[in-house]
């Protein structure tokens, strides 16, 4: 399963941790652990909190389960976060695919070479703003990928280093 929320990048990693000591070891729903994420983490909206929550799945640090939202106890290392990211965020491994590791892409060359892998169902869902809601989405992965060390942001965009 590969996930398409993903919160905007922050400056280092330490939030991926804090926001994984958020979740509770006792599943509990998903508004008690939104709830957890923005008075323990200072997430500022529901919203904001519940993208968190999605992605620490993605990045096999949270689960769900029947009884509801549990942390993982996997160390949320480098190594282990490259890997989830790669492989359960949708769209890591198309946009890292679409970088040179000498030529630097800017964000709309990835978005567009990106584009045609958007599921319909979106373009249908949002269809007066998906491009921008998936140029955004595309931005974001660019900017976890850069924090995660496998691109590096520079003048013109983005090249892969991995």
């Amino acid at each position: 399963m590969r996930f398409k929320l993903l919160p905007e990048p922050p400056e280092s990693l330490e939030p991926v941790r804090e926001s994984q000591r958020a979740v509770p070891l006792v599943p509990g729903s998903e508004d008690d652990c939104c709830a957890r994420l923005m008075r323990r983490v200072g997430f500022p909206a529901r919203d904001v909190s519940r993208t968190w929550l999605t992605f620490l799945r993605a990045l096999e640090l949270a689960r769900e389960t029947d009884s509801g939202f549990v942390r993982e106890q996997t160390d949320p290392t480098p190594e282990h976060l490259r890997d989830a990211f790669r492989r359960r965020v949708y769209g890591a491994r198309e946009v890292l695919a679409s970088l040179d590791a000498d030529e630097p892409r800017s964000i709309e060359e990835v978005f567009t070479e990106f584009e045609a892998r958007v599921p319909a169902w979106e373009t249908h869902r949002a269809a007066e703003d998906w491009r921008d809601i998936w140029r955004e989405r595309v931005e974001r992965v660019l900017g976890w990928a850069a924090l995660l060390d496998l691109a590096e942001e520079r003048e013109g965009g983005y090249v892969r280093t991995e």
